[in-house]
Formats: structure tokens, C-alpha cells, sequence
């Protein structure tokens, strides 16, 4: 039953065909069995039954065309004399079809139509009862032109729940679009904090254990006390970034109840221990505090630190020997001033405007972002003199 049902809903004008069938042979009745029918009219019925017919058929595959085939007939009914009869049922049907579906011009029409239909009809075959009074009269003419605002009014009740349905449709489509985005968003902005924490853990890290093996393989027969230590570093400097590696690792685990314990965040207080570990790799560095220290958001500290980090990073990838950097922080009253600078190569304008190639560059392009996202301000580039040059502006927040 349900597929003669699912059949019948994707086939409207074999349904509409029958009823089409089922009216013409309602009309060929009255036009047989009605004596009071005459002959001429009976000569006209025959072609107006096969047009309504036609209107009930096609109604929904063309409501406008139909409309004015039904009002065409109506009027020729009038003009022949061709009084009501079952076939007239066809008004009612495209009264509701053009308010339902139909455009807004058929809807209007066919609404002024329906009104006209019940006096028009009444004048030109007014009741032939003794009974009947000009009050009769116009209740009946009442009653028939309540029948046809009816069928449009019902008509455009669905033309509107339709139309209200399909902005629901539309909304929800739309907010689905919506959050696929915010989805996509926020799942792209944690791939770029992963990434540049990964980038800031590992590039530093690397870089001090490469220079640090470099320099035990130089000296590992001439002075093998310094290549222990230069292994010591290596080891220290290794555990570090497993142990940071160890944390990322735990924030991506975050929800699943792995448990364990994670590094903390670095920070500020943490900035003399890093410059030490440079230092160690043989990079000089001037590291200077200005103003008084107060607690900072865990957002600034770690913005801070990973800045210090790359700069001191990028100054012993692109220094070239003899290098020295310089490092101030300033507590100001309303924001952290960071000064990094190197009397180094510096480098191409390529990797700290664009972000170069193969990955180059991409530490500053994380020190904008980090950056953005707490709402500071960074400036990078060569430094009068020669080497590099990086000021950041961090505002300040009240730890946590």
C-alpha cells in the first residue's frame, strides 16, 4: 500500500487524470439525463466538459495556462447559456491549486474570479422557485462565494506553511553549514597551535643538541672533557624535549582520562635557565630585566618565553660564527616589552616577510600568531648595523 502511495505522490497528473475522467463522465451525465437542458447548450456543454475536464487534469503541471483556460470557459458558459453543472467542480480546484502553487498573479486572479463566479452565476440563471426572494437569493450567492474564498484560502494557508517549512529547511541547512565551518575553524586553529608549539619544542631543542655534537666531534681526541660535557648537554637538552613533547602529547590526550603527569607551561621565570642553556651552546647573550616583575597570565608567559626561544634559535641558525645576542624584557605599567637583537647575518627578507621555503620563516610567522592571539604587537626585521632586529609588545593580564 505504501508503494501505490510513494507512486501516486511522484505521478500527481495520473491522479488529477483520474479525477479529470471521473468529471467528464459526471458532465456527460447531466448533459444526458437533464431535460431542462437544451439542445444548443447541450451542442456547447460537450466542448467546455472536455475543457474543464482538461483543467483538472493539467492543473498542477501549468495552474497559470489552466487558470485561464478555466475563466475562458466560465465566461463561455455565460455567453451560451450553458448553465451550472459538475464540471464547474474544476473552478474550485484551480482556485486552490493557483493559491497553492501557482504564481502570485494566478492566485489574485483566481481569488477575484471565485468572487465574481457566485454573482455572476446568480444573474444570469437566477432560482426559478416561488419561494424564492431576492434575500434567498442573496444568501444562496453568499454561501457560494464563501465556498470559493475557501478553496483559496486553504490554498494559501499551504502555499505559506510551505513557504515556512522551507525557511526552516533553509535555516537549519545553514546553520549546519555554519557549524561545519566553526568545526573546520577551530579544528585549523589547533592544528596551528600544535604546530607551533611542536615547532618551538623542536627546532630549539634540535638545534642545541646539533651544535652540541658538532662541537664534541671536534674536540672529542683534543679535549675529551669538554665533549663529556658537551654530551651531558646533549642528554639534558634531549630529556627536555622529550618532557615537552611529553606535555604536547598529554593536551592532545586531554578527555580521555590517560592520566599522568605533564611539564608545565614555561614562562617568564623560566627565561634565565633557557638563556643559560644557550649560552652553553656557545651563543653569548646579554640578558637584562627592566622594571618590577609581577604575575602574568599563563597566555603572556608562555608567549614570552617561546618568543625568546625562537629569536635565540633563529640567531644560532642564521648568525653565522661570532655571533652575540641581546635579550631585555621590561615590565611596563601596562604591557611586557621584549627587545632581541643579534649582531649576526641576520636574514633574507624572504623567510621574515613570507616565511620562505621548506619550512623557513615559520617561527616568526608562530610569533605573529602567538602574538595576535593575545592581542600584542611584534616587529621584526634587520637591524641598523647588520643582524636582526625583533620587538614585541605583550599586554599585560593578572595571573591566574
Amino acid at each position: 500500500m505504501q508503494r501505490v502511495y510513494d507512486f501516486f505522490r511522484r505521478h500527481p497528473t495520473w491522479v488529477d487524470s483520474f479525477w479529470a475522467v471521473v468529471l467528464l463522465m459526471a458532465c456527460a451525465a447531466w448533459l444526458i439525463v437533464d431535460d431542462r437542458v437544451s439542445h444548443p447548450a447541450k451542442l456547447v456543454g460537450i466542448p467546455i466538459s472536455f475543457a474543464l475536464a482538461a483543467v483538472v487534469a493539467l492543473r498542477r503541471r501549468a495552474p497559470e495556462r489552466m487558470l485561464l483556460v478555466a475563466v475562458a470557459t466560465g465566461l463561455a458558459q455565460l455567453a451560451f447559456d450553458v448553465e451550472v453543472n459538475p464540471g464547474n467542480l474544476a473552478f474550485l480546484a484551480i482556485i486552490y491549486t493557483c493559491a497553492s502553487n501557482g504564481a502570485r498573479w494566478s492566485s489574485r486572479l483566481a481569488l477575484t474570479a471565485g468572487l465574481a463566479a457566485a454573482p455572476l452565476a446568480m444573474l444570469r440563471w437566477p432560482p426559478e422557485s416561488a419561494d424564492s426572494t431576492i434575500w434567498t437569493t442573496t444568501l444562496q450567492t453568499f454561501f457560494l462565494a464563501v465556498i470559493f474564498a475557501l478553496s483559496w484560502v486553504i490554498g494559501d494557508r499551504l502555499r505559506t506553511r510551505r513557504a515556512y517549512y522551507a525557511e526552516l529547511e533553509e535555516r537549519a541547512a545553514r546553520l549546519h553549514r555554519e557549524r561545519e565551518a566553526q568545526s573546520k575553524a577551530a579544528v585549523a586553529a589547533e592544528r596551528a597551535r600544535i604546530a607551533r608549539e611542536l615547532h618551538d619544542v623542536v627546532a630549539h631543542n634540535v638545534s642545541v643538541m646539533v651544535v652540541q655534537a658538532d662541537g664534541a666531534a671536534y674536540v672529542l681526541d683534543a679535549a675529551p672533557d669538554q665533549a663529556k660535557q658537551a654530551l651531558n648537554t646533549i642528554s639534558t637538552t634531549g630529556r627536555q624535549a622529550l618532557a615537552e613533547m611529553r606535555r604536547l602529547l598529554g593536551l592532545l590526550r586531554a578527555g580521555d582520562d590517560a592520566g599522568g603527569e605533564y611539564v608545565p607551561q614555561p614562562g617568564v621565570d623560566q627565561l634565565a635557565d633557557l638563556i643559560d642553556q644557550v649560552r652553553g651552546a656557545g651563543l653569548p647573550v646579554r640578558f637584562e630585566v627592566a622594571g618590577d616583575a609581577r604575575p602574568l597570565s599563563s597566555g603572556v608567559e608562555l608567549t614570552a618565553y617561546r618568543i625568546v626561544q625562537e629569536a635565540l634559535t633563529n640567531v644560532r641558525k642564521h648568525g653565522g660564527d661570532g655571533a652575540s645576542a641581546s635579550v631585555l624584557l621590561g615590565f611596563g605599567e601596562s604591557a611586557l616589552d621584549l627587545l632581541i637583537e643579534d649582531d649576526g647575518r641576520g636574514a633574507v627578507r624572504e623567510q621574515y616577510a613570507q616565511g620562505g621555503r621548506d619550512g623557513l620563516g615559520q617561527g616568526l610567522i608562530g610569533m605573529r600568531e602567538r602574538i595576535g592571539m593575545i592581542g600584542g604587537t611584534l616587529d621584526a626585521g634587520p637591524r641598523p648595523g647588520g643582524g636582526f632586529r625583533i620587538s614585541a609588545v605583550l599586554p599585560l593580564k593578572t595571573g591566574r
